[in-house]
């Protein structure tokens, strides 16, 4: 079994190069020849052949966790040629290493793996990976290229990017505007990154953050650094807060303080940020979304890899090594297209 993974393993990463080889040959040869396309790899929805995969993920301690295990299970269970093995959300690393451990000893065929640190599993990640079992990264990176066959993520600098260009859309026009911000936990690199992405955008239209403060993506959290905000800022135009599972304390202390003189942009996209937004009387007015389908996509795309599949839509062969998904803002014009598949807070 182990060596036949590693060959398995051997031929993913050579398949290019085979490709073009046999490109070369064909240059070399007369007479007509025949294109050699995907014809067989490329009917993505037809029963293939069956694969177990190992999903592992965080504990389910926010909206947005939950609601990515709840989808990685829900896509499995599409396919009868998927016999899907979970392991319990952890928030400890060392709990999940063993995990993955646990997956690679029973010899799946593919490993959907969101890490509660993406650093501390990538060593038994590259594991997995050296055994001939592909690695589908979702939303936390490890830190080693050789860690994944495919990675999958959302757009955390992009975030910043659609929020602060929303608010520039709205304000840009004063160039006075105090702007605030809700951030989440400042240590994290996703944090980081979307608040470098606002940053950047407001840059664009000559407005800046005014007022800052990081919660902790809890409803207590937003609560109470959103009433220590408005304590400090007597005047704001815009706040955009981070993360719609904290925003439902954030909302809370904002209609506590009885303040409605600015409005609000949220983050990731949840179904009661969206019906805030239907609702035509609340000061969140947007949300970009941060997809919590990740999981469920890498539950497919750990699929199409183990079965030697494409991408049906890509004249490429193969399934794309990294693909990072769109943030889109979701406004009272278009939240009937998103809010079927928003998550719970």
């Amino acid at each position: 079994m182990l060596a036949t993974r590693k060959l398995r393993h051997r031929m993913l990463v050579a398949g290019g190069a085979t490709l073009a080889v046999a490109a070369l040959l064909t240059g070399c040869t007369t007479g007509p020849t025949t294109e050699v396309g995907p014809t067989n790899n490329t009917d993505n929805e037809g029963t293939g052949e069956s694969i177990v995969i190992g999903f592992s993920g965080p504990a389910a301690d926010h909206g947005w966790l939950g609601a990515i295990n709840a989808a990685a299970i829900a896509e499995a269970a599409k396919y009868p040629d998927i016999e899907l093995k979970v392991a319990e959300g952890t928030n400890d690393a060392n709990l999940q290493i063993s995990q993955v451990e646990g997956f690679i000893n029973d010899g799946v065929d593919a490993i959907v793996l969101l890490p509660t640190d993406g650093a501390a599993l990538t060593d038994v990640a590259i594991k997995a990976m050296e055994a001939g079992i592909p690695v589908i990264n979702v939303d936390r990176e490890f830190s080693s290229t050789f860690a994944a066959r495919v990675t999958i993520l959302g757009d955390n600098y992009g975030m910043g990017v659609s929020a602060g260009t929303y608010i520039c859309e709205q304000l840009g026009d004063k160039p006075d505007a105090v702007i605030a911000e809700i951030a989440g936990l400042d240590f994290l690199p996703l944090t980081q990154d979307r608040s470098r992405g606002f940053a950047d955008a407001l840059g664009d239209c000559g407005l800046s953050v005014t007022n800052r403060v990081a919660a902790d993506f809890t409803v207590a959290g937003g609560e109470a650094t959103t009433s220590q905000l408005l304590a400090a800022a007597p005047k704001i135009d815009a706040i955009w807060n981070h993360d719609d599972d904290q925003g439902v304390g954030v909302l809370a202390a904002i209609a506590a303080s009885g303040r409605s003189e600015f409005f609000m942009v949220g983050g990731a996209g949840s179904a009661n940020a969206m019906r805030e937004i239907q609702s035509g009387t609340s000061v969140l007015k947007a949300t970009v979304i941060y997809p919590s389908t990740q999981a469920a996509d890498g539950i497919r795309l750990a699929r199409l890899v183990a079965q030697g599949k494409s991408l049906g839509d890509l004249v490429e062969i193969e399934v794309p090594n990294r693909i990072v998904l769109n943030a889109p803002v979701v406004t009272a014009d278009n939240v009937d297209k998103f809010i079927g598949t928003a998550f719970e807070s």
